[in-house]
């Protein structure tokens, strides 16, 4: 008998061993799933303003579908599966079909076993959402506590999840994930621009929830100002939405001063979406080269050592931003995230072209660079990625490398690009933290419909 059992369990290690380096040679990966911390405040932003908990998942099911449609229609089909996809959207949103939170999987399954790591950043993420929106709602957490209770969240997220976004802002995630050169780049918003600006939508709605929750209070003020932003989506964004990404620091600055680090958190999420979207469109590169790309891309973007001496490190155009009021900065070319990426043009060109370029050549670059960043192709644009754009125009551009391969990065490149940033910032000042000893006075803080 105890022989037998000696086999038994010798046989047994060898099969796991046989599985585990099964596993490994297949590429397999863990697929352990996100959770709630347990707190009281949990589900206090599902029963207290539940059309917007709707809105916000609804949004979610947008992003968790779109992963597959990019994967497995061809690009031939962009305009046709645009507009289907917009219109599909469209209606599970205004008609609020969603009923709770999905996971990227549930909508996306094909893109759950090419890249489960992108689905694990984002399904934290949102999930740090849900927390934070709980915090603001709950009526049982006082004014003067919101900020110690979001503080909280943050650590857990960071805590608990290996490919958590990085608490610095956008302006130094996008120079170490240094995109702009890869052949995917602008991809989704030129062959997608009405699926695009969705998520333009959907990145407007995101931060003025929580700034609308920061101008009202705890108070019964907080579901109508909720209430208002949601007619602003129906009656004004949807229609016309918005033809950049916006950030933050543009929309919340009164939450972003709170928390500058879970702001910073959602833009760099943000943005994951749409490069994920751009690598996914791409049908350059195989199924194993785009996870390569999506996996460095999501470290890259991913939490760091250190990040948080950056937090603070951005400005505040608007800092009496009325959420409820859908103004022309908004929709609009000109924005914090188009000037991040015309800064690190100008980074990149002395690399890219040592010699130098002539007016009308440098006229013509930056013609192309404003159109790749815009949703749609426009008359006289280069059809492709801004690579193939700038490759078109300047045949000699010097590309380093790792600049264009999948699952590479240009070390100089990205060196190059935050030193820039750091000689033009480094004399920035952080942004004031946000007195919450007292609960606002939602009248005193802005005016309906504008900026105080």
């Amino acid at each position: 008998m105890k022989s037998a059992h000696v086999r038994i369990c010798r046989n047994y290690v060898f099969l796991v061993g046989v599985f585990v380096l099964t596993r490994s040679a297949l590429g397999w990966e863990q697929r352990d799933e996100v959770s709630h911390p347990q707190r009281m405040h949990n589900t206090a932003f599902f029963y207290r303003h539940n059309a917007a908990y709707r809105y916000a998942s609804a949004f979610h099911y947008y992003h968790a579908k779109q992963h597959d449609v990019l994967q497995l229609t061809p690009l031939s089909e962009h305009e046709k599966i645009d507009a289907w996809f917009d219109e599909n959207v469209r209606s599970f949103t205004v008609n609020q079909k969603a009923r709770t939170e999905p996971t990227m999987e549930l909508y996306g399954p094909y893109t759950a076993m090419l890249a489960w790591r992108v689905y694990r950043a984002i399904d934290w993420t949102h999930i740090h959402h849900e927390q934070t929106y709980d915090i603001l709602s709950d009526r049982g957490i006082t004014w003067d506590r919101k900020g110690e209770r979001t503080a909280q969240a943050v650590d857990y997220y960071l805590r608990m999840n290996e490919v958590a976004r990085s608490v610095a802002p956008l302006d130094i995630t996008m120079r170490r994930a240094a995109v702009m050169m890869k052949p995917y780049f602008g991809y989704y918003r030129n062959y997608y621009p009405r699926s695009a600006r969705f998520a333009f939508v959907a990145h407007w709605w995101h931060p003025v929830i929580y700034e609308a929750m920061m101008i009202a209070g705890n108070g019964d003020e907080q579901q109508r100002l909720v209430k208002e932003v949601d007619r602003t989506l129906l009656e004004q964004v949807l229609s016309d939405p918005p033809r950049r990404m916006l950030l933050s620091r543009e929309l919340m600055p009164r939450y972003a001063r709170l928390s500058p680090e879970s702001a910073n958190i959602f833009d760099n999420l943000h943005m994951l979406h749409g490069i994920v979207y751009d690598i996914l469109a791409y049908e350059g590169w195989t199924e194993d080269q785009k996870r390569a790309e999506l996996y460095r891309v999501v470290n890259a973007m991913s939490y760091q050592q250190g990040d948080e001496r950056y937090a603070r490190l951005f400005s505040l155009p608007h800092p009496e931003q009325d959420p409820r009021s859908y103004d022309e900065w908004m929709k609009g070319y000109e924005g914090e995230m188009n000037r991040i990426m015309e800064e690190m043009m100008h980074e990149m060109m002395p690399m890219m072209m040592p010699k130098g370029m002539d007016k009308d050549m440098e006229d013509r670059l930056w013609a192309q660079f404003r159109m790749k960043l815009s949703p749609g192709l426009e008359e006289g644009e280069i059809p492709g990625s801004l690579h193939d754009a700038l490759m078109q125009l300047m045949p000699d551009m010097e590309m380093a490398p790792g600049s264009a391969e999948p699952g590479r990065t240009s070390a100089p490149m990205v060196d190059m690009m935050l030193k820039g940033w750091q000689k033009k910032y480094q004399n920035l000042p952080p942004v004031e933290p946000y007195p919450m000893q007292q609960e606002p006075e939602p009248s005193r803080q802005v005016r309906a419909g504008g900026e105080s």
